[in-house]
């Protein structure tokens, strides 16, 4: 298959996890909460037409809602696809806003049905039906399928057609993410798919030549390394996009990414790095353009591969986060604009816990934990055990500028404790790769999470994600994988916050990750663009309803 890539690490937009690879990573409301949204100015009619230039630091994989697992792609996918439920900008609950008409759950919540809206239509004029969604979810089920997405599915037992608008899902057992993760992938054309064995899928031309859904925007052309364009279409089914086109600029230097943003070679930028931040406002006059902010469903974090005898003993890694000043990340590197990590869960989140184990930096500390795990100083300074040095490569992505400085950063601090943390700084789609299962080819990175909608962290830390899905670094805790696996059939939310709260304290504890900070997220865009919501997890929201004032 092309890949499973992925992450923030991040989730395609499906409201599902996605590996970051945007630019900067961010700032901070202050308040844990997204920013409040402006009011259309003087309530003006929107006005058709235009041309929008995105600016990304990462390029696609490959457009597949079930086969992709990157911001670059997923954010391509959200114009051309479209999922059943779509999800809110204030609690991130799902809504039908989207496909779907209704959704109801059975009192058991071993049954979905979904009620499609009528009228939707493919890009090439096909009407989507029952047909469509039960054949894009028979994909996942077949034992041929080889994406990243098998964990989303694996409560789903069977899917039904009822009629040509309704479709019922039901369940093996309770699944307390199905109904805004599960039932929010863009949903695949059957007439055109059908047959394609499945296991040929993930290599389909459908994917990177011929990407047809039912979204806002449909595919027009990708060059790769240089941009991918879409264009308005006139079918869909909440109305024609008031935009003509959309295009996607590959810019993989940050540097580049801020004079073209100054120039207007550019016109939006989802990642303005917090370091530039006040750059961007000393021009947006004169450029043009407006910021809006608010603190992101992401974070970002420094990981060793597990396999590696350097990471796997707990001790050592709980003291390799004492060694690292997260304080100084956030205050220098993000100028203020972000907050320290402590668990794989954003304070956006419902299920957000504060009161779990912190590491705070303690370089003292840090060194009697490595001492007590047997590393002692070489004639260099550098620990050694049993004849290995401790040394390493931390690999991060070209374009994001915070994490450039940081893989420097961990360096230094990292060299105070005995510690030969090499940065290697390469591009984001390399890196997937590098990644990818069965490849696991890195020592350590440093990457973000943009988060699904629901908080569920198996996909990430569960064990039976080592082997294909996105648990790449190899963490296993047999404890916490029976805790994952029963939260998600718990349906009463706050006896699930509270189990969710339990394994963020143990997850913690562990530190299969250094989690770093929250980033604050600056979207630069024209200053005469209207119908923009901020959403904490999704860029590129609602974006049939942006319009160009002119």
């Amino acid at each position: 298959m092309k890949r499973p890539a992925w992450l923030l690490l991040s989730l395609m937009l499906v409201l599902s996890l996605f590996l970051g690879a945007c630019s900067g990573n961010k700032t901070g409301t202050g308040e844990g909460k997204p920013k409040e949204d402006k009011a259309p100015a003087e309530n003006k009619e929107p006005v058709d037409g235009g041309d929008l230039v995105i600016g990304t630091s990462g390029s696609p994989t490959l457009f597949n809602p079930l086969y992709s697992d990157d911001t670059a792609s997923g954010d391509i996918e959200d114009l051309i696809f479209e999922g059943l439920v779509g999800s809110s900008k204030e609690d991130l609950s799902p809504t039908t806003d989207a496909l779907a008409e209704t959704v109801e759950e059975s009192e058991d919540g071993l049954t979905y049905t979904v009620k499609l809206k009528e009228g939707i239509k493919f890009h090439d004029g096909e009407d989507l039906t029952a047909d469509d969604v039960v054949f894009t979810y028979s994909i996942p089920l077949s034992d041929d399928y080889d994406g990243p997405r098998m964990s989303e599915f694996e409560a789903l037992d069977r899917v039904e057609k009822v009629d040509d608008l309704t479709v019922k899902f039901h369940l093996k057992r309770v699944d307390a993410q199905f109904h805004s993760v599960g039932l929010g992938f863009g949903i695949l054309p059957e007439h055109i798919l059908k047959d394609v064995p499945i296991a040929d899928l993930g290599e389909h031309e459908f994917n990177t030549k011929k990407p047809i859904g039912s979204g806002p925007f449909k595919f027009v052309e990708w060059k790769d390394g240089e941009y991918v364009k879409v264009e308005a279409f006139e079918d869909y089914y909440q109305g024609r996009p008031h935009l003509d086109s959309i295009s996607f600029k590959i810019i993989p230097d940050a540097n580049a990414m801020l004079t073209q943003l100054q120039n207007r070679d550019i016109d939006f930028w989802s990642g303005v790095p917090p370091s530039d931040i006040e750059t961007v406002k000393s021009f947006q006059d004169e450029a043009g353009i407006k910021i809006e902010e608010g603190l992101a469903l992401s974070y970002t974090f420094f990981t060793g591969n597990l396999r590696n005898e350097l990471f796997k003993d707990k001790n050592v890694r709980q003291a390799i986060t004492h060694a690292i000043d997260r304080e100084a990340i956030v205050n220098e590197i993000l100028e203020g604009h972000g907050e320290v990590a402590h668990v794989p869960e954003s304070p956006v989140s419902w299920a957000y816990n504060p009161d779990v184990p912190k590491f705070d930096y303690d370089p003292e500390k840090a060194k009697k934990l490595l001492a007590e795990a047997g590393w002692k100083p070489g004639k260099d300074g550098i620990l050694e055990k049993d004849g290995k040095r401790f040394s390493f490569e931390v690999k991060t992505n070209q374009g994001n500028k915070a994490r450039e400085d940081i893989v420097v950063l961990l360096q230094e601090q990292l060299k105070e404790v005995g510690i030969e943390a090499k940065p290697k700084v390469v591009e984001f789609s390399s890196l997937i790769a590098d990644l990818d299962p069965g490849v696991w080819d890195f020592d350590a990175i440093v990457l973000g999470w943009a988060l699904a909608t629901d908080p569920d962290p198996s996909g990430i830390f569960h064990t039976k994600e080592i082997e294909k899905g996105l648990n790449f670094h190899a963490y296993s805790n047999p404890e916490l994988d029976k805790l994952m696996d029963q939260q998600l059939q718990e349906k009463d939310k706050e006896k699930r916050k509270e189990m969710l709260g339990e394994i963020q304290a143990k997850l913690a504890e562990d530190q299969p990750y250094t989690f770093l900070y929250y980033p604050i997220e600056f979207r630069a865009m024209p200053a005469e663009m209207q119908g923009y919501e901020f959403h904490p997890r999704v860029p590129i929201y609602k974006p049939h309803q942006w319009w160009l004032d002119k």
